[in-house]
């Protein structure tokens, strides 16, 4: 005997129809509308915001075939209801803009990439050094949202546990002028953050929401590698003031960077530029360069994108050695070679982002 065809069973089946580019299911997302049952005949209404024609096809397409797979169902109905996505201007005008903005912040810049092992949050911590500048008066933040793998504890040198303010809020650690807050805070080196979805989202809004920031000119965010959960939680809840994906010039690297930009343009988040890490190999001895991972697909990369390529960061031992110390860089060696690259790019980010 079949099972009866009822709404739970048709939100079940639909929670296998994941959003185009995401991990998320199209019901967990809010999009299912007004599921009607007459007889075998199934009918839905979605509702969808996007500025991408080729989305709404996708999902419907998607949609039709799981719900035509569930025993009892002769036909599928799909009612498309698409908008375009509002722009700041529209959002700001309907007040909705300021909800999602953190208070006291003037930008929050997201740092990403498709895939891990690419530096980002080497060049997150020394990006973040840069905008600070020498005069220190450029007021810095920097949230680690790479829940499980959290690193910016080590790269800058502290162990200190944040405290509460006694209201419920979190008072951040500060390190070097900056402010800080990573999950490494929270857990000793060896204990590993074992999260699903929902405490990801949770801790991720409490990183954002729940710190008491103050008044920062910046607030750069080291995403984890990939197109998650928590890249989900800040790029639907936060409004960034851009992105900056970091990649090697390798086309390994550079395939998950296109997934990594292709999912902020659709939620239209602005790509700042472009950080090409790793980019080539300068020998102590002789000065001769070595391109180990390849030359220029960090450049081709940027201008298909239609964006700036900010840096083009070298394999260096210092580099490394300086985040194993607690000590980045441009913080370590402000006057290196490296260190003023990344000025050049913070200098871009202050062009993009003034204060």
């Amino acid at each position: 005997m079949s099972t009866p065809l009822t709404p739970d069973l048709i939100l079940e089946r639909l929670r296998g129809v994941k959003y185009p580019g995401y991990s998320r299911d199209i019901v967990s997302f809010g999009l299912v509308k007004d599921v009607a049952i007459d007889g075998s005949r199934v009918s839905l209404r979605l509702v969808l915001t996007t500025a991408d024609p080729n989305i709404p096809r996708v999902i419907e397409d998607n949609v039709v075939a799981a719900l035509e797979a569930i025993p009892g169902v002769s036909e599928a109905a799909v009612n498309l209801d698409v908008s375009a996505p509002a722009t700041k201007a529209m959002q700001a005008e309907a007040g909705a803009l300021p909800q999602t903005r953190i208070e006291g912040v003037k930008h929050v810049i997201a740092v990403a990439s498709g895939k891990g092992g690419v530096g980002k949050s080497t060049v997150a911590a020394n990006l973040a050094i840069a905008l600070r500048g020498d005069t220190k008066t450029t007021r810095v933040g920097l949230c680690d949202c790479d829940l499980y793998g959290p690193s910016m504890g080590l790269m800058f040198g502290t162990h200190q546990r944040p405290t509460s303010d006694g209201a419920g809020r979190i008072d951040p650690v500060r390190r070097y002028d900056i402010v800080l807050m990573s999950m490494g805070f929270l857990l000793d080196d060896a204990t590993p953050a074992i999260l699903r979805g929902p405490m990801v989202t949770r801790y991720t809004q409490q990183f954002l929401r729940s710190v008491n920031w103050g008044e920062l000119d910046y607030l750069i965010l080291d995403l984890p590698p990939g197109t998650g959960d928590i890249q989900l939680t800040i790029v639907q809840t936060v409004a960034l003031s851009g992105a900056i994906i970091v990649t090697t010039p390798q086309e390994v690297a550079l395939i998950d960077a296109r997934k990594a930009a292709s999912m902020f343009a659709k939620v239209n988040v602005p790509i700042l530029g472009l950080v090409e890490n790793m980019s080539y190999f300068l020998c102590p001895g002789d000065g001769h360069r070595y391109d180990i991972f390849g030359s220029g697909g960090g450049e081709r990369e940027a201008a298909r994108l239609q964006v700036p390529l900010l840096a083009q960061i070298p394999l260096e031992m210092s580099l490394r050695e300086a985040g194993d110390m607690g000590v980045p860089l441009s913080q370590r060696e402000p006057e290196s070679a490296t260190a003023r690259i990344f000025r050049t790019a913070a200098d871009a980010l202050r062009a993009s982002c003034p204060v």
